[in-house]
């Protein structure tokens, strides 16, 4: 997995400056499971409000429904997983920029027998055809999340409809990634997960990470405060002071600094003023 390193101590001069709100203010944020799955959210936001007064209220539900939620106005910040979703969020006037924050990577984990023969593959690609071929049980999120999105867009770079086997092998769990892979486990099913959740789930069985390493399996976070220009009750200004403070050189420190098991979840990337 590609990964950029941070020092871990904070820089004093840099540290982030917030103004002033009032104490009992919330925001909410609109956002993709993983970042709640993981865990990130219950090490970050505390230490956030803990700084401003200010309570980050999460909608953890898949990229499609968090971008649907936002533009809806039910949200002040938006924080996923789907660039072109993204991007055409803010092209929309729903927000008035998105900037790169973090990113990790997508893995096919499945069972330790491996019966469609993938393990230890770098090649995505390659190993999903082998997985079509072998009829072999393969549960996605089918919920039109960021890790969906990604997923299907692979099956496509293999030139498979996974679709057209739907009920079969190809198993559509209509949920969060958590849920699909508990679902992955009982029917001995591969399944592609972000590898952040997938090292905080606790129900893994015999199953491993069997195919990593793809750049294809790249997987960048993006967030953005929603627009007061479409959604007049926004929270502009508390909004974007989370924003400011997530891509400031404390917030990606303190992102670097979240781990499981000694492992780095999510590897931030903001672009440096």
């Amino acid at each position: 997995m590609l990964r950029t390193s941070l020092p871990v101590a904070l820089v004093a001069g840099l540290a982030f400056a917030a103004p002033a709100l009032a104490a009992d203010e919330f925001i909410t944020v609109q956002s993709t499971t993983s970042t709640q799955n993981s865990g990130l959210y219950d090490y970050l936001l505390p230490i956030y409000t803990g700084k401003t007064g200010v309570e980050v209220r999460v909608v953890a539900v898949g990229t499609g429904q968090a971008i649907k939620n936002a533009m809806n106005c039910d949200g002040d910040v938006l924080f996923v997983h789907a660039k072109p979703a993204e991007e055409k969020f803010v092209a929309d006037g729903y927000a008035a920029q998105r900037t790169d924050v973090m990113y990790n990577d997508f893995v096919i984990v499945g069972p330790a027998a491996d019966p469609a023969g993938v393990k230890g593959s770098n090649d995505v690609v390659a190993s999903l055809e082998k997985i079509a071929g072998a009829e072999a049980p393969f549960a996605s999120r089918g919920d039109d999340s960021g890790t969906n999105k990604a997923e299907l867009i692979l099956w496509q770079d293999a030139g498979i409809d996974p679709a057209a086997a739907s009920g079969s092998w190809y198993r559509e769990t209509g949920s969060g990634m958590g849920a699909t892979l508990n679902t992955a486990v009982g029917m001995n099913a591969y399944s592609l997960t972000d590898r952040a959740t997938w090292i905080s789930f606790e129900n893994k069985g015999d199953f491993e990470v069997l195919v990593e390493g793809d750049e294809k399996l790249f997987n960048q976070y993006g967030i953005m405060a929603v627009s007061q220009d479409k959604c007049p009750g926004v929270k502009a200004e508390a909004a974007q002071q989370f924003v400011d403070w997530v891509l400031s050189p404390e917030g990606q420190e303190t992102i670097a600094g979240y781990k499981v098991n000694g492992q780095e979840l999510f590897f931030p990337n903001a672009p440096k003023s």
